[in-house]
C-alpha cells in the first residue's frame, strides 16, 4: 500500500491543481451564479462521477500494462513527463482569454441535465484520462503492492480533494467571480504558478528511478 507520506504529497498536489481555475471550476461557478447553489452542487456530482469513470479505466489499464510489459513503468513515466511539460506550456502560452468572461450567460437547465452535462463533459474529455495516466505513475510503485489498489487510492483521494474545494467554491460562487474580475493580475500569476507545478512534476517523474 502507498505510504502515508506519498499519499499526503499526492493530496497536496491535487489541492494545488484544483485551486487553479480550469474548465470544471468555470462550469461549476457558471451554474452556481446563474441557477443557484443547488444547481452547482448537482453539476459537481456529475463531474465527480465523470472523474470516477476515468479513474476506473485508468486504474485497470495501468495494472494491465505494468504487469504485462516489463519496461512499461519507465516508458509511461517518460511519456507523462513530456505531457506535463506540454501542459506547462499551455498554461503560459500567449493569447489566453479571460477565464470568467461568460459565467453569467448560461440558460437554466433541469437537475437531470445539470448532472448529465457535468458527467458527460468529464467522461468524453480524453484529456482527463491522459492527465491521470501522466500523474499517477510518479506516485505508484509496484514495490508498494497492488497497482490497482494504489490507483484507486490516489483516485479517491483526488476526488475527495476536488469535491471539498469545489463545494466551498460553489457556496461562494458570486464572490469568487467578483474577486477574479477585480484581480486580473492574479489570473496571469496563477498561469505561471501552474506552469511551475507541471514543470516540477515532470522533472520529478523523469528523475525518479525507483520502482
Amino acid at each position: 500500500m502507498l505510504p502515508i507520506s506519498q499519499l499526503l504529497l499526492f493530496a497536496f498536489a491535487a489541492l494545488l491543481m484544483v485551486l487553479v481555475p480550469g474548465p470544471n471550476m468555470i462550469y461549476l461557478i457558471s451554474r452556481s451564479v446563474t441557477q443557484g447553489k443547488k444547481a452547482g452542487l448537482i453539476s459537481l456530482a456529475g463531474v465527480a462521477c465523470g472523474f470516477l469513470f476515468h479513474i476506473t479505466l485508468v486504474s485497470f489499464g495501468l495494472t494491465a500494462v505494468l504487469l504485462a510489459v516489463p519496461f512499461a513503468y519507465t516508458g509511461l513515466k517518460m511519456a507523462g513527463s513530456l505531457y506535463l511539460l506540454y501542459l506547462a506550456w499551455q498554461a503560459v502560452k500567449p493569447g489566453g482569454k479571460g477565464l470568467f468572461d461568460n459565467t453569467r450567460t448560461l440558460a437554466a437547465d433541469s437537475p437531470m441535465k445539470l448532472f448529465s452535462m457535468g458527467l458527460f463533459t468529464n467522461m468524453l474529455n480524453p484529456k482527463v484520462a491522459v492527465f491521470y495516466l501522466s500523474f499517477f505513475p510518479q506516485f505508484i510503485k509496484p514495490a508498494y503492492g497492488s497497482v490497482l489498489a494504489q490507483s484507486f487510492m490516489l483516485g479517491i483521494t483526488q476526488i475527495c480533494v476536488s469535491i471539498s474545494v469545489n463545494f466551498i467554491i460553489i457556496l461562494f460562487a458570486a464572490r469568487v467571480t467578483s474577486w477574479f474580475a477585480a484581480n486580473p493580475r492574479w489570473v496571469k500569476t496563477q498561469k505561471w504558478f501552474m506552469a511551475g507545478i507541471f514543470g516540477s512534476l515532470a522533472l520529478k517523474m523523469a528523475l525518479d528511478k525507483g520502482k
